[in-house]
């Protein structure tokens, strides 16, 4: 048995989970998110919690009978609290203005990069610190890695884009005579 898939999901108030055939629907303060289901696993909601199970005990059911109760609890979790996560900028002249819903990125290049975010994140600039925010875990993270990879911390300086509390292995420069 899933040691993660067999624990119930508890909705907390304020969140509505609706089950239609392999299609799950979460409804919050925050906002609206659905997923669809494998057909082997089956999700059943009632009395303020979700319940998830496989059908059979073969491989692919048991991997996604807990991928499946993880992205249920995420999708809860994210339309009552939202997801965020913080990107710092080091680097001299390095900096990101907001223009609009877009960010402008100097980074070192001839041009500013724009960045446009997609629907349902929210981007926000204090200084030398980006965060990035939203309801879906996985567009956060991911919108979060493609920011960091305008510009990679690079190993010798450390100048770029990293994650708050990311540590970058710094590497010993030419030796001099």
């Amino acid at each position: 048995m899933s040691r993660i898939g067999k624990n119930p999901i508890q909705i907390p108030d304020k969140v509505k989970v609706t089950v239609s055939g392999q299609r799950v629907f979460v409804e919050g303060p925050k906002g609206k998110l659905e997923h669809d289901v494998h057909p082997r696993i089956r999700v059943t909601a009632e009395e303020g919690r979700v319940s998830v199970a496989r059908s059979d005990n073969t491989r692919l059911s048991r991997s996604l009978h807990g991928l499946t109760r993880a992205l249920i609890a995420n999708m809860v979790r994210g339309v009552k609290e939202g997801f965020q996560k913080t990107l710092e900028i080091q680097g001299v002249g390095y900096r990101a203005t907001k223009q609009g819903a877009a960010l402008s990125f100097q980074l070192g290049y001839s041009h500013p990069i724009v960045f446009e975010p997609p629907q349902g994140i929210e981007l926000f600039v204090d200084r030398n610190i980006v965060t990035v925010a939203g309801i879906d875990k996985q567009v956060v993270g991911q919108v979060a890695a493609h920011i960091r990879a305008l510009r990679r911390p690079e190993p010798y300086k450390g100048k770029g884009i990293r994650y708050v509390g990311e540590r970058v292995r710094r590497k010993a420069g030419k030796a001099g005579l």
